[in-house]
């Protein structure tokens, strides 16, 4: 039998957006319905975010046992069971699903398991995962139903080539691997096989790996991956595939050229998954490339409505989407929340080595008008980076110049090398208080730490130093 129900709010897509302003607005005291046709958490908990840096992380435990003699351990070259790692790997994703779970019964929210069609009046029809149905209404709507990975013509998915959905699943680590998109989805993948023991080629259509990095990070992480003899090759376009008879393919690409591999992971971008939002009846409006155009406040064209997260045309992260939920959530309730200031949120790749950053880099704070001042540091002469054994990398700032010539509000923080996605913050947290180079400089850095490079680049720009 249907069911029908009014709630406070309701949203569809129970992703980090999704499930983030259903437990937020709950905690603001409305009464919430959550619908997710799949497993809570979305794609970030399920196929993409956390499985992958599980991924990484049994890559990093390689190396680390393939270079322990450095340490004085001698234990032999590492052998993979991936079998286990996908096992490892599985349990954090269920412990996590579960919490969100949890969370939602503790704080009452209603989750309806299904796929979610939004009409006329804020009405929700819910085809249920069981083959019923339920009719909702809201006060509020926040759609929030996603990504999906971008296809290309002649790569469907199935036998050896994946996308990052199926590349999780993985039982074994294929000895040939050709990723397809030097971006960062498949930059973290091509760093993590190569790591295990494949030999992987990066087929990028574009000049360079990681386009949209600031010049001198990107030079880091190609030095780093020639170095685990991973075959770059820029500005070729992929033409098809030939599968063979041993479950691999040859892929060709460019003028003629070509690679024989064991599996291809297609890594081209995702795209917005408003396919079964339905939407008739309403006047939120879906732009041509497939986004739900909204305002500052994340409102659509329909009253009460609210779309988040990768299905609208900002930073595809995961905590973007937290902060966006937290804005919807905020702009219903009548609190005149601040907008997402997107061009300063954090960014994060997880690569080896890894990438993190800030606000603009030195090319773009320069065409955006600024005469600016940029101070770097290597990691190399860092004393907590050698005794790591990770003295690859960099910490760059960069900063507005002042008319007298000196280093005055920063602009952007831009991080390679070990463990930087967890030291961005007092980065992020200057660019965004628009803290100048002489107040960040006040601040005392523990030592020995990797944290202390970035405090040492900025007292680098007020003239005076005593690293480096």
């Amino acid at each position: 039998m249907p069911v029908s129900d009014h709630f406070d709010l309701v949203v569809i897509g129970g992703g980090p957006g999704g499930y983030s302003a259903a437990l937020y607005g709950a905690s603001a005291g409305l009464e919430v319905a959550l619908v997710e046709k799949d497993a809570l958490g979305g794609t970030c908990l399920n196929r993409g975010c956390i499985p992958a840096k599980a991924f990484l992380e049994t890559a990093a435990v390689k190396r680390h046992v393939d270079h322990s003699s450095d340490f004085g351990i001698e234990s032999g070259e590492a052998s993979v069971n991936f079998a286990r790692t996908q096992e490892r790997k599985q349990g954090i994703v269920a412990t996590l699903v579960g919490g969100i779970a949890a969370m939602c019964k503790g704080r009452k929210v209603e989750v309806f398991n299904g796929v979610g069609s939004l009409a006329a009046g804020r009405t929700v029809n819910v085809s249920l995962g069981d083959g019923g149905s339920a009719t909702i209404t809201g006060d509020a709507i926040i759609l929030a139903s996603g990504s999906v990975p971008r296809l290309i013509p002649n790569f469907e998915r199935g036998g050896p080539i994946m996308t990052s959905d199926e590349v999780l699943d993985l039982s074994s680590v294929p000895e040939r691997v050709a990723v397809i998109g030097g971006g960062a989805i498949g930059c973290e993948f091509a760093s993590t096989f190569a790591d295990l023991g494949a030999k992987v080629t990066i087929l990028e259509g574009l000049p360079k790996i990681l386009p949209g990095l600031d010049s001198d990070v990107a030079k880091v992480v190609e030095r780093s991956f020639k170095k685990k003899q991973i075959d770059i090759r820029t500005g070729v376009m992929v033409n098809g595939h030939t599968p063979n008879d041993s479950g691999g393919t040859t892929v060709s690409f460019g003028d003629g050229e070509s690679v024989e591999v064991d599996a291809v992971v297609v890594s081209v971008g995702r795209r917005p998954f408003a396919d079964q939002l339905g939407l008739e009846g309403t006047q939120v409006v879906v732009d041509e490339r497939g986004f739900v155009q909204v305002d500052e406040y994340c409102q659509t064209g329909e009253p009460g409505v609210y779309a988040v997260g990768d299905l609208i045309n900002t930073p595809q992260l995961a905590h973007v989407g937290y902060a966006e939920a937290i804005v919807s959530i905020k702009h219903l309730l009548g609190e005149h929340p601040m907008p997402v200031m997107y061009d300063r949120v954090p960014w994060a790749i997880y690569c080896h080595p890894e990438v993190a950053w800030a606000g603009p880099d030195e090319a773009q704070a320069k065409a955006a008008g600024h005469d600016v001042v940029v101070g770097k540091h290597p990691f190399k002469f860092n004393s907590r980076a050698m005794i790591v054994g990770e003295t690859e990398g960099l910490v760059k700032v960069i900063a507005k110049k002042n008319p007298d010539g000196s280093a005055g509000q920063i602009l952007g923080v831009h991080m390679v090398g070990p463990w930087v996605t967890e030291q961005l913050s007092g980065g992020y947290l200057a660019v965004n208080w628009e803290a100048t180079v002489a107040e960040v400089a006040e601040f005392i850095q523990p030592h020995p730490s990797l944290s202390e490079l970035f405090g040492e680049t900025v007292l680098s720009l007020t003239g005076r130093n005593f690293n480096g």
